[in-house]
C-alpha cells in the first residue's frame, strides 16, 4: 500500500524512449515513480531494472492505452490516492504521410493520445495541483511542434497544440500566481521507436535516414535541465542540434486592450 508521505513522479509512454530513460533519470534522483504505457511487460522489465538500482524507491506501473479516452478519465482516478510531484505527458506518436493519403485511423488515434489525452491529464493534475509548492507538468512537444516539416503536416499540427497548450497554460499559471510550474520539451530526430511508427515499417535506420540525432538518454537529460530551470521552453534546434532553454516562443495577447472584457 502507498504511504501517504512519499511523493511520485508520472511519465506517460514510459516503455521506451525518452519515457524510458527519463524514468531512469528520475529514479537516479531517488524519485518515485508512476510509469504508465501499453506494454505491460516492457513496464515490469524497467520496474525490475529500477529497483536493481535503487530498491528503496517505490515504482508503480499501470498498463494503459491513453488513445482511449474513458481510459484517461480512469487513469487519473487511479492516482488520486497518491500525492503527485511532477506529471510528464510523454505519450505520444507520430505519422509521416501527405494529408491526401494519410491513414485516417492512425490519425485518429494519434489526436486521442498526443492532443486528447495530454489535455485532459493536464487539465485535471493542474486543477489538483496548481497550489502545491514544487510541482511541475512538462509535456513532450516536438521541434515540429515550432515548425512545419513536409510529409508530416497533421502530426506537425498535434505538437503545435501541445506547444501552445502549454506555453498558455505557463502565461496562465503564473498570472494566477500559481505554484505549479507547466513547461514544454521539444526534441529533434531522436534515435526512439518512434521512426517506425511514424512510417509504418518494421526497421528504421536513423544513421541512414537522419545522420544526426540524439538519443533517448540525450533528450532526457535536456529533459532534467528543463526540469531544473526556470524556463518555459527547453527547445532542440532543428538544424545545428543545440539544445536551448527559452522563455515562450509564441506571442502572447496578455494586457492586450483587444481582450474579452470580463
Amino acid at each position: 500500500m502507498m504511504e501517504k508521505s512519499k511523493k511520485y513522479t508520472v511519465i506517460t509512454g514510459a516503455s521506451s524512449g525518452i519515457g524510458y530513460e527519463t524514468a531512469k533519470a528520475f529514479a537516479a534522483r531517488g524519485k518515485n515513480l508512476v510509469l504508465i504505457a501499453r506494454r505491460q511487460d516492457n513496464l515490469e522489465a524497467l520496474k525490475k531494472n529500477i529497483l536493481g538500482e535503487y530498491p528503496t524507491l517505490d515504482v508503480i506501473i499501470k498498463a494503459v492505452d491513453l488513445s482511449l479516452t474513458e481510459n484517461v478519465y480512469q487513469l487519473y482516478a487511479d492516482l488520486k490516492a497518491f500525492e503527485l510531484e511532477s506529471w510528464i505527458n510523454n505519450a505520444g506518436f507520430g505519422s509521416y504521410a501527405s494529408v491526401a493519403s494519410q491513414d485516417l485511423k492512425k490519425v485518429e488515434n494519434m489526436l486521442r493520445l498526443n492532443v486528447e489525452a495530454l489535455t485532459i491529464l493536464s487539465s485535471l493534475f493542474v486543477h489538483d495541483y496548481k497550489d502545491t509548492e514544487g510541482t511541475q507538468l512538462i509535456n513532450v512537444s516536438s521541434c515540429g511542434g515550432y515548425m512545419i516539416v513536409p510529409t508530416a503536416v497533421t502530426y506537425c499540427a498535434t505538437k503545435f497544440f501541445v506547444s501552445a497548450f502549454t506555453e498558455g497554460l505557463a502565461h496562465e499559471l503564473k498570472e494566477s500566481g500559481a505554484k505549479l510550474r507547466a513547461k514544454v520539451l521539444a526534441p529533434a530526430a531522436t534515435k526512439t521507436e518512434f521512426g517506425k511508427v511514424a512510417n509504418h515499417v518494421d526497421v528504421y535506420d536513423y544513421d541512414k535516414l537522419f545522420g544526426t540525432y540524439h538519443t533517448s538518454g540525450q533528450m532526457a537529460a535536456f529533459l532534467l535541465e528543463l526540469y531544473d530551470s526556470d524556463q518555459v521552453v527547453g527547445a532542440v534546434d532543428r538544424e545545428t542540434f543545440e539544445f536551448q532553454l527559452c522563455n515562450p516562443k509564441f506571442l502572447y495577447a496578455g494586457g492586450s486592450s483587444r481582450n474579452q472584457k470580463m
